[in-house]
């Protein structure tokens, strides 16, 4: 039998920019190359099983042809390796990018579960822990900052946390490899125990072989594209999986830190912890461009929440029953606690009508069942209501959260009552600390639509409100004019739905929707209703109009104000961010809305846009505009009185605002981050951060952490920034954007090259997403493509450009212009915190970007003189680019400072060049197959499936998408 010892160990190799040509490596990173080894040991055997070892054949001829081209160029091997690609069929073509994929998957898999093994064993050595822990940032708190506790419990009494899932899945993995990975995870985990027997070591070794196999005869693509309603199932399992799992943990972890650094009073806490972590969710509520987002889908995403919540609260209050079984002959509940029992009596006979003893000398187990029934009510309801079923009424169901959140904390001042505050600190705290969170509703399904839909809508109801008037035609002081005259009537204007248009009805049947299901599960089902491509006042008033037709808002028979529903206006390109300010002002000197505002606590919130701003300027300019809004923001907040929160729209990925939570969000403008956040979590980055609770626990200490940290700053007191900061960065937005418009938007053949050289068409085909690619399937221009597949696009032909470009030729210009500014960036990189994001998440851009293999992806242009220009083009800009961005960040290499990330690039650099070898192949023969079929998507090209299965194994790969 084929023992693949050898099989996808770890490799030295060069990086595909400048690199540390010996890297050291640490004892940490010897124990994770060990496992990588017997990982990837485990893949070989199981695919030397399969198919008579030909499979693992093609895979090792490939994998050490490639290893050996990455410590030495050979012309002649490298053209020997592309000749075997192109003599494999479909099939086993399909089978050797499998076999990448689920090593891709594994290693990363590993290389969590290393990472998580390390910080554990940091916790339960006390020593100095991560950047980012809770003590590390108390520490900070007392030592620089002199914080004492009253200073800590007014910033975490005013902290909002809030990261809101979306529905962006470029990643196409199902929830079935999911769930075989969780099970790998674990196992792999178990290794890591401390004495193990040999006998138990090859037990669980057997285990993950087994594991293995089944994934790899388990298909991780889907056979159809998803549905809206898929999307929602695939955010919920996160919930059930990690993060039920993880809230509670970090809630304890917080509060160790606090006792750690601050001590205990009386025998409790010297600072309570109260529950400020909130989830938001655009899965089933985002119909901007989404034709398959009705009032219907929005309605079943929201009760698939509700049901989900009360499953979780189900099998919590069943697991409590099994731990307080107290006896009322040992112990004597409280007054309250008996008062909640007699007020329930008659719920509890028809609760116990089968067996009216049960539990009847054990307090806690009765009132625990008791409000089991009554959760299996709300089950039952929320299940008829998603079959089509409304007869029911609430009957013994809770009517909300608050009601099932005060029979625990009657439960918990109970035991502690007769001395069992411990026991009331376990798991029944992590119940309420669950309820606290999620309520009824699980996470606030923001809706989002596009500013010129409302602007329909509102144009042809007032023709029959207002006859004669040309809501489309008026100028903005007229509309504001007009939507502020009906939203302080309190008459509810008379008009007929039929006439109407189909579109303009269904934005009403989302807002009649919004308002029942308030009503039925909870006020807070409902987020916050999303602005896209807002660009003036009249566009937050509209949404507030046709709110008030469903009752959402407006003026009450007495005069007085009200308002169910927060408009969030969504400013995504270069151009809207430099409006802000005035659409802004506009809104806040507007009586009726600065009336609605005050019903609001006060609070609006913004939604700033980082991908289709970097699509439009470049990733310095996106940057530095969002900068500055953010400051405009939060000053212009100030002068009115208003609280601000800032929704920051990030991507997964550095070209659409991701990268490190932590270090993102305390790189935010000094003072601006004022105790609240909001940030999507987009759907290519959620199995990598919520797959696993353990690193879903990290992940959310990482972001709380940050939010602790930059709220403790105060607007009014930001230091003096670096001398030259905002001039010298507004040149380098300037000259940065100047370069990249002048490639994307001036160069003729710009778009010819994009649609030839990446694979944005083909992402197009992909099951991946409900949402298509294009915003127009007739045009294929810069504009009309998505910022996803934008970006995902030139990620898989390595260019990586949307990351980089522009950033080398502005700081050129800047160098030239005066020599002194390499020094003055230099002292701005050291000093600000943004800044120094920027250069370092370019390093690692230009990390994974690698020139060479993107030139084969240039080759597939028709037009060769096409190719040749642009691939110079850009070629010459990364070089000024890693040259000057090494200059700055006085490095020798990129990624210097960070070799964890670069050693885990150099690992997979030579397993992904096969496959970025193989998808060039196949691109070349799928197209010639596209050309005979221009009516068609050639779906009945043998070439097809294994094009689209490359795509998610370099996504895997390269760890990054759209």
């Amino acid at each position: 039998m084929y023992v693949a010892a050898g099989l996808f160990a770890t490799v030295s190799g060069e990086l595909s920019v400048s690199a540390n040509p010996n890297p050291t490596h640490s004892p940490e990173d010897q124990t994770l190359r060990a496992r990588v080894k017997l990982i990837g040991s485990l893949l070989g055997d199981v695919l030397g099983s399969q198919n008579q070892g030909k499979v693992l054949d093609d895979v090792e001829h490939l994998r050490l042809g490639f290893i050996s081209l990455h410590q030495q160029d050979d012309p002649d091997l490298r053209a020997s390796l592309k000749a075997h690609i192109e003599s494999l069929s479909p099939q086993r073509l399909t089978d050797v990018i499998r076999a990448f994929t689920i090593y891709f998957t594994l290693i990363r898999l590993v290389e969590e579960g290393h990472q998580y093994a390390i910080r554990d064993d940091q916790a339960r050595h006390l020593e100095p822990l991560w950047s980012g822990s809770f003590n590390e940032t108390l520490k900070q708190f007392q030592e620089a900052q002199s914080m004492d506790r009253s200073q800590l419990q007014a910033l975490l009494d005013r902290l909002g946390y809030s990261p809101v899932f979306t529905a962006h899945p470029t990643e196409a993995r199902r929830r079935t490899i999911q769930e075989a990975v969780r099970r790998i995870f674990l196992d792999n985990q178990l290794l890591d125990q401390k004495g193990l027997s040999e006998f138990q070591q090859n037990e669980i070794i057997d285990r993950l072989r087994a594991q293995i196999q089944i994934l790899w005869n388990t298909d991780e693509v889907r056979t159809r594209r998803p549905t809206v309603q898929a999307e929602v199932k695939y955010g919920l399992y996160y919930y059930r999986t990690s993060i039920f799992e993880a809230v509670p943990r970090l809630y304890r972890n917080l509060e160790r830190a606090i006792k750690r650094n601050y001590g205990e009073r009386d025998g409790h806490l010297s600072v309570r912890v109260p529950g400020f972590i909130r989830f938001g969710s655009w899965i089933g509520g985002d119909r901007d461009g989404n034709p398959f987002v009705t009032a219907k889908v929005t309605e079943e995403a929201a009760r698939r929440q509700h049901r989900e919540i009360i499953r979780c609260y189900l099998e919590r209050v069943d697991e409590l029953s099994r731990i307080l079984t107290h006896s009322d002959r040992l112990i004597t509940p409280s007054e309250e606690f008996t008062r909640s029992m007699q007020r329930d009596r008659l719920i509890a006979h028809r609760a116990y009508r089968d067996d009216p003893d049960e539990f009847i000398t054990e307090p806690y187990r009765r009132k625990l069942r008791l409000m089991q029934y009554r959760l299996q009510c709300n089950l039952r309801l929320v299940e008829e209501r998603l079959y089509g079923y409304h007869g029911s009424g609430h009957g013994d169901a809770y009517e909300n959260a608050d009601e099932f959140l005060e029979d625990l904390r009657v439960i918990r001042r109970s035991l502690r009552s007769h001395g069992d505050g411990n026991i009331a600190g376990g798991s029944l705290r992590d119940l309420i600390r669950l309820t606290e969170t999620f309520g009824f509703y699980l996470a606030a399904l923001d809706i989002r639509q596009e500013s010129t839909v409302h602007e329909r809508a509102v144009a042809e109801i007032m023709q029959q409100v207002v006859p004669g008037t040309d809501y489309a035609a008026m100028e903005e002081g007229e509309r504001i004019r007009l939507l502020s005259r009906h939203l302080g009537s309190n008459t509810m204007p008379a008009f007929s739905e039929s006439p109407l248009s189909e579109e303009t009805r269904e934005v009403l049947n989302v807002f009649y929707l919004m308002a029942d299901l308030r009503s039925e599960i909870s006020d807070e089902m409902f987020g916050n209703y999303v602005i896209s491509m807002a660009h003036t006042a009249s566009d937050v008033l509209a949404v507030l109009y046709l709110g008030s037709l469903a009752g959402l808002a407006g003026t009450d028979e007495q005069g007085r104000p009200f308002c169910d529903i927060s408009v969030s206006p969504l400013f995504e390109t270069i151009e809207d961010l430099k409006h802000v300010p005035d659409v802004l002002e506009t809104l806040f000197t507007t009586p009726i809305y600065r009336a609605f505002l005050q019903t609001r606590n006060n609070l609006q919130e913004v939604m700033l846009g980082y991908s289709d701003s970097a699509k439009d300027g470049g990733i310095v300019s996106s940057s530095w505009q969002l900068y500055n809004a953010q400051k405009h923001i939060v000053s212009i907040g100030q002068r009115y009185g208003i609280e601000m929160r800032l929704f920051h729209g990030r991507g997964g990925t550095i070209s659409r605002g991701g990268g490190p939570t932590h270090q993102a969000i305390i790189g935010q403008p000094w003072g601006t981050v004022q105790g609240k956040i909001r940030f999507t979590e987009q759907g290519e980055v959620l199995s990598g951060k919520y797959g696993n609770f353990e690193t879903a626990i990290y992940e959310m200490t990482q972001g709380v952490s940050g939010l602790m940290k930059a709220s403790a700053r105060k607007f009014d007191e930001a230091p003096e920034e670096p001398a030259h900061f905002d001039s010298l960065m507004s040149r380098f937005a300037e000259l940065s954007q100047k370069h990249f418009k002048h490639l994307t938007e001036e160069m003729d053949g710009f778009v010819q090259f994009f649609y030839q050289a990446t694979t944005v068409s083909e992402i197009g085909l992909m099951n991946i997403g409900s949402r298509p690619s294009h915003r127009s399937k007739k045009d294929i221009s810069k504009k009309s493509v998505r910022a996803i597949p934008w970006v995902f696009g030139w990620a898989q032909s390595r260019y990586m450009l949307t990351g980089w470009y522009g950033i080398g030729q502005a700081l050129d210009d800047l160098f030239k212009e005066d020599p002194d500014n390499l020094g003055r960036m230099r002292t701005i990189y050291k000093e600000s915190t943004y800044v120094k994001n920027i250069f370092n998440n370019c390093q690692s851009v230009l990390a994974n970007a690698n020139l060479r293999i993107a030139a084969d992806y240039a080759a597939l242009c028709d037009d060769p003189a096409i190719a040749k220009e642009f691939h110079d083009t850009i070629s010459r800009a990364f070089a000024l680019c890693e040259k000057h961005v090494l200059a700055v960040c006085e490095l020798d290499y990129c990624l210097q400072n960070n070799e964890a990330e670069a050693l885990s690039i150099k690992r997979r650099e030579p397993y992904v060049e096969p496959i970025n070898a193989i998808q060039i192949s196949l691109l070349r023969k799928f197209r010639e197959d596209l050309a005979k079929d221009p009516e068609g998507q050639a779906e009945d090209s043998p070439w097809r499936a294994p094009l689209l299965r490359s795509i998610n194994a370099l996504a895997a790969g390269r760890r990054h998408t759209g």
